[in-house]
């Protein structure tokens, strides 16, 4: 019986390029450890007629950031026919977009942040909203262009408005939310555990925090209460099924026990395309499930489709 051909995506043209290099060359190397034809494929603007020449059994879409995660290559796959891992053109896109997808959670019952979306260029001179508050791109990833205004900063962050933005003409202005970092994942339709991520050395959970060694602590399971621990978890599945993603996902919160036990929970955003390598947060989340790094994989194979 022949292996199944999988292609591993990586890459790409996002500001999240190296860290999908990471994660797709993790995921490679795994799934050929566990019996797969895997092909790396560092995706350009011929991505489609490669897949198209290449024809592989399925796609593991190790692409993180815009035209990885937004929709785009999830197009492609389907256009092409092709089996792929994660979320389906709609909850990608709608998953990117960080306002239009706290939208739809907060339909679904799911705690969310005042926030408005602001023209980069019509940046008020005077604050859009009482500080604390957090500026962040509407559709990026792994904490880039977040800008935190602190309480006593007397004006608006004027690195919005400059030449040096990067990140997209529209920017999400969001209540800032004092607290801990609690993030959990989704596989398929079992909720994963609880991990509290501490920054070390980091304000908060930066780029630096996430990839840099060192940067971070990941408690898994988080040191909270049980009644906490299960809401956070019916969140992040009610946030997944809302939202229409498939296979894996992470969603990230902050919870405010600072004057109580039950405290503030705040869901901001889900990831449809989490980090992949062996000690990022997902794949150390289902290790503590029982799967191993090349389980969890294969799972995620197995479970590839199109008209997802």
């Amino acid at each position: 019986m022949s292996r199944k051909h999988v292609a591993v995506l990586m890459g790409g043209f996002s500001s999240e390029r190296p860290v999908s290099l990471s994660s797709g060359a993790a995921c490679a190397d795994a799934l050929e450890a566990e019996g797969f034809r895997v092909t790396r494929i560092d995706v350009d603007r011929d991505v489609s007629a490669k897949l198209a020449a290449l024809r592989p059994d399925v796609v593991f879409n190790a692409l993180h950031g815009p035209y990885g995660e937004d929709g785009t290559i999830q197009g492609v796959l389907e256009y092409l026919e092709v089996p792929y891992t994660h979320s389906g053109v709609l909850a990608s896109a709608l998953a990117m977009d960080k306002e239009k997808a706290k939208g739809v959670a907060a339909a679904a019952g799911v705690p969310v942040a005042q926030s408005e979306v602001i023209n980069r260029f019509a940046f008020p001179a005077e604050h859009p909203m009482k500080p604390p508050y957090v500026v962040k791109p509407v559709r990026e990833g792994s904490s880039f262009g977040v800008v935190i205004v602190q309480e006593d900063q007397s004006h608006p962050p004027q690195i919005i408005s400059s030449p040096e933005w990067r990140y997209g003409e529209e920017v999400l202005v969001e209540r800032y939310v004092y607290g801990r970092e609690l993030t959990c994942g989704v596989m398929g339709d079992q909720v994963l555990g609880v991990t509290e991520v501490v920054p070390l050395g980091h304000g908060f959970y930066d780029y630096d925090a996430k990839y840099v060694a060192g940067g971070s602590k990941h408690v898994i399971p988080a040191e909270i209460s049980p009644n906490i621990y299960q809401k956070i978890q019916s969140l992040a599945l009610r946030a997944h099924q809302a939202i229409g993603c498939r296979g894996v996902s992470r969603s990230d919160f902050r919870y405010d026990d600072r004057f109580s036990e039950d405290g503030e929970i705040i869901w901001l955003e889900i990831n449809t395309q989490p980090g992949m390598t062996p000690t990022s947060l997902v794949p150390e989340m289902a290790g503590h499930a029982g799967y191993s790094f090349g389980e969890f994989l294969r799972w995620m194979v197995e479970d590839a489709s199109c008209s997802r």
